[in-house]
């Protein structure tokens, strides 16, 4: 069979750096930071007091306050930026037959903030099971999907995806492959986390996973960085509307870029360290490139995973290295989670909007926070990883890492919009 045309027609984000995706966009051109001591609770115990937190957010601007109360942060999220996204991209849903529109969302943790706070009324109450009616439905990885899918009458494949910090991207790559087989119209597709919480600090800390840089949380995710000392948390929720090419032509569509392909593998290896000779983030970005049909040497720009941890920007680069050959260093490699942290399940999607952008206008965000004597020995500094401040490029193609706890690796390919 011939596979459909997929294009990308609308998008919404809420993120530390802004609150839609425009704001988002324009606050990474300008290398902002958006991390910084967190006010959602007394972090003073932990040791790491700051994070990435979505700021000034209501969502009753957009949710009833009735429904509201029965959604977790990360659904509210996840509700507010569907709805910006479908209006982005005017699709007008009375228009359309709603059984080939659905959503395929990620979640890394789904209703953190719910199970925590329920678990703890329970532990420090009169130890009676009085449980809220909604905590299960309010917490589990599904709902989001679900909640968008009832919001706007959406009939079409509706499921999530939960593969850690690559769950939005998994999410965007299923999405993808049902609209070029013919199984739906248009998808809305990403993902949401809210998991700057006591549990989620808690745990990431317990891991040794989290920069403790409290003296200057602004520099503390440091990309290829000598002294990175661990990732940033952060919290938010991206959206993509993915649309069949005919289908958005017809409707006179704006087309922000064309996603062209996609690639899934498994280190196999440990449950929250990379293969250190990164040998599944090697694979994923050649079976990427096979399903795009495109060579090493066609890649302009790669959002790397880039974390900021000891191990995982060393690997990372290795295997770039390794696929991309001497083309490496004609490329721009950046990291965004220098300015955003790191939003777990909504990290891929976020990055995502970020190569699409990236195609659309014309310039890459920078990666923050890089000293040139804080060099590390383990990393080729000749590669361009875009530093201090954004670079104007033509930019025909675009590959977007992003890999998660569990070995869990996915890749995504998108092409300038060209007409």
């Amino acid at each position: 069979m011939q596979l459909r045309r997929v294009v990308i027609t609308g998008l919404g984000a809420l993120t530390p750096l802004g609150n839609s995706a425009a704001e988002t966009w324009e606050a990474l051109v300008a290398g902002k930071n958006g991390i910084a001591p967190i006010t959602g609770f007394d972090a003073s115990l932990f040791k790491t007091r700051f994070a990435g937190e979505v700021k000034g957010f209501d969502p009753e601007t957009v949710i009833d306050h009735k429904e509201a109360r029965k959604m977790d942060r990360y659904t509210q999220f996840s509700i507010c930026v569907a709805d910006e996204a479908l209006r982005n991209s005017g699709l007008d849903l009375e228009q359309e037959d709603r059984s080939r529109v659905g959503v395929i969302w990620g979640s890394g943790m789904g209703g953190l903030q719910t199970m925590e706070e329920e678990i703890s009324d329970f532990a420090t109450g009169d130890k009676v099971p009085r449980f809220n009616p909604f905590m299960i439905p309010k917490a589990i990885p599904s709902i989001a999907a679900g909640q968008i899918s009832i919001r706007f009458g959406l009939g079409g494949p509706s499921f999530s995806v939960s593969t850690a910090c690559s769950s939005s991207s998994h999410a965007v790559g299923s999405a993808f492959d049902q609209i070029r087989l013919g199984h739906a119209d248009v998808l809305l597709t990403g993902g949401a986390d809210a998991d700057v919480t006591f549990t989620g600090i808690g745990g990431f800390n317990s891991l040794h996973a989290l920069s403790t840089r409290n003296d200057s949380p602004e520099t503390a995710s440091r990309p290829f960085s000598k002294s990175r000392d661990g990732f940033v948390l952060g919290e938010g929720a991206a959206c993509l509307i993915l649309e069949d090419y005919e289908h958005a032509k017809a409707r006179g569509a704006k087309i922000y870029a064309e996603i062209i392909g996609e690639g899934m593998t498994s280190d196999a290896y440990h449950m929250t360290a990379p293969d250190p000779e990164g040998k599944g983030a090697e694979r994923v970005m050649r079976l990427a490139l096979k399903d795009a049909g495109l060579q090493p040497q066609d890649i302009d720009y790669i959002n790397t995973h880039g974390t900021s941890t000891p191990l995982g920007d060393v690997t990372e680069v290795k295997a770039i290295q390794r696929v991309f050959g001497e083309h490496v260093y004609e490329m721009n490699l950046n990291s965004t989670k220098s300015m955003t942290g790191h939003l777990i399940g909504a990290t891929g999607a976020v990055e995502a909007l970020a190569c699409i952008m990236a195609l659309k206008d014309g310039i890459i965000p920078p990666t923050i926070n890089h000293d040139p004597e804080d060099a590390d020995e383990n990393i080729d500094y000749r590669i361009n990883f875009t530093f201090d401040k954004a670079q104007k490029r033509d930019i025909r193609y675009a590959l977007s890492n992003t890999f998660g706890f569990g070995g869990h690796n996915a890749c995504l390919i998108f092409k300038k919009w060209e007409g």
